[in-house]
């Protein structure tokens, strides 16, 4: 593990304020990308705030992107097209891109317990197809609440399920969700897994809100230690 900062594309939005926020209690540098370069200094500057002492930075999503071989893509499933479109000379080969996106059908006005039917299978595809040649999406973090991740005093307790072709690769994602104390990464399989995850967070959503809780997910059974050498 390199100490290379974490790019996280989207992440003014809450699931990347609430991961920013995470990693730079944990100690590692952040770079918050936004498509204005004002509200990524100003989201930087609030969690530099938020948690003193951390190394934060705001760039347009185009310039963080360049800045780490992991990048994280947080933004809602309406602004994924476009801001994969606006990453095509930005992104380059041999970076991996987790895809955190879910269709959820909120993103074109209906409900947010339905999900939008996805023409490759699942977002994460649709992302792989978008990706320049040569880079590899991982699908994670569909089922991690932003609001659970931007308070500092809810100890989290639940799995992030990681979908991806490689297994090199995955790895690499898992120790990063490993810097956050409380998420445990699981492999879920190839990357087509994923438009089987991407269906956990409506579901999700829908317990939340009949038991105003932020519940998450817990797989039981698996086996201790590290199974990602």
């Amino acid at each position: 593990m390199t100490d290379e900062p974490i790019p996280i594309l989207g992440g003014t939005g809450a699931l990347g304020a609430g991961l920013a926020r995470r990693w730079a209690q944990a100690g590692r540098s952040v770079v918050l990308g936004s498509r204005s370069t004002e509200r990524a200094e100003e989201a930087a500057a609030k969690l530099r705030e938020a948690v003193p002492g951390a190394a934060v930075e705001g760039l347009v999503n185009e310039e963080a992107a360049g800045r780490a071989e992991v990048v994280f893509l947080t933004v809602p499933f309406r602004a994924q097209s476009e801001n994969l479109n606006n990453l095509r000379e930005a992104l380059r080969p041999g970076q991996i891109l987790v895809d955190c996106t879910v269709p959820l059908a909120a993103a074109v006005s209906g409900k947010a317990t339905r999900s939008l039917g996805v023409w490759q299978g699942s977002a994460a595809q649709q992302a792989q197809e978008m990706v320049p040649e040569g880079v590899t999406v991982v699908a994670a973090l569909h089922t991690v609440g932003a609001p659970s991740l931007a308070d500092p005093e809810t100890e989290l307790d639940e799995d992030v399920l990681l979908c991806g072709d490689r297994k090199a690769d995955k790895a690499r994602v898992a120790r990063l969700i490993e810097l956050i104390p409380g998420l445990r990464p699981v492999n879920a399989g190839p990357l087509e897994t994923a438009r089987i995850v991407e269906q956990l967070t409506p579901l999700l959503i829908s317990v939340n809100v009949r038991y105003k809780t932020h519940a998450g997910i817990k797989l039981t059974g698996l086996p201790d230690g590290d199974h990602w050498e």
